[in-house]
């Protein structure tokens, strides 16, 4: 009994020394991501200054004359200011909807399906959208809606490159037809972890498939559900330029819908003399993001605090 009671302590230690080394091992894995996150995400937060000058392209960025808020008042007094913000909020909130929902149907009906292969069938055409470029879809679309040889184009019918209200339902449809597949994996790696215990005992019971599904399955996905719409909702005030640039082909009468912060940010560099416009835009957007996200993580913290992301 003293023999093990004095090599305890020795023991532990050594599994101590055994644990820093893995942990250590496993940082120097994760080396890359961080470098990647500072260089990309960190380094850049010193342009911030950018947004308060009147910024020249053939000067140091120190050497700007400093122009405090114009900037800003000169966005918020646009007539785009407010177009763009709504545009941005409510295209964004719409993929998100749309897209959890979608993606969740689809991981439901997967988890029914018993046969293996059919499930790696099902999943490899899902995912094949997500391969593609925005420009590859964007010329998919001009195939599609061109007002000449477009194939849904017909005589009396909807001019789709003239007709703004159509493009956020043909925006959405895009989205979800290009995104769901990597989404609904990670539902369907979550319905994984669901006990098969819980399924057979409300089979026993007498409920069907479809109360399975809502009394068992869709409860075990909330909480993945709500980490994934915090994070969406993190980025709801940055939209994806690739997407609304080739599939709207940026054309003027799309802009009353379509026109969004990243592609006015992006039009500004070119239109604009002073770069700290553009600059104090994407500040506004970013600050914006930051206080959307502590808010959603806020009122899910309030009811349902294991589900919150922070």
């Amino acid at each position: 009994m003293k023999t093990l009671a004095a090599t305890a302590p020795r023991r532990k230690a050594n599994m101590n020394r055994m644990d820093r080394k893995d942990n250590w091992i496993m940082m120097a894995m994760c080396f890359p991501v961080f470098a990647f996150l500072f260089m990309f995400n960190y380094m850049p937060m010193f342009g911030i200054v950018m947004s308060f000058q009147n910024v020249r392209v053939d000067g140091s960025i120190w050497q700007n004359a400093w122009e405090g808020l114009h900037n800003f008042e000169f966005f918020f007094q646009s007539i785009y200011a407010r177009r763009i913000t709504f545009n941005t909020l409510f295209l964004n909130a719409l993929f998100i909807i749309v897209g959890t929902v979608a993606a969740v149907v689809i991981a439901l009906l997967l988890f029914e399906v018993t046969k293996k292969w059919l499930i790696k069938i099902y999943q490899s055409f899902m995912i094949l959208p997500s391969y593609l470029s925005w420009v590859v879809v964007g010329f998919m679309s001009y195939a599609l809606f061109s007002s000449t040889m477009g194939l849904l184009t017909f005589e009396g019918g909807p001019v789709w490159y003239t007709d703004a209200a159509l493009w956020p339902l043909i925006l959405v449809i895009a989205v979800v037809w290009k995104n769901v597949g990597l989404n609904c994996i990670i539902y369907y790696a979550g319905l994984m972890n669901v006990s098969q215990d819980l399924y057979e005992a409300a089979s026993i019971d007498g409920a069907g498939k479809i109360k399975q599904m809502w009394y068992i399955s869709l409860p075990s996905l909330v909480p993945l559900i709500s980490i994934m719409t915090i994070l969406a909702i993190g980025g709801i005030m940055r939209a994806d330029f690739g997407m609304f640039l080739n599939l709207t082909r940026d054309l003027g009468p799309l802009h009353r819908t379509t026109d969004v912060i990243d592609t006015h940010i992006v039009r500004s560099m070119f239109n604009q003399s002073n770069a700290g416009v553009p600059a104090a835009i994407g500040l506004y957007q970013s600050f914006v993001g930051f206080i959307l996200i502590l808010i959603t993580n806020t009122v899910v913290n309030k009811f349902q605090p294991d589900n919150a992301l922070f």
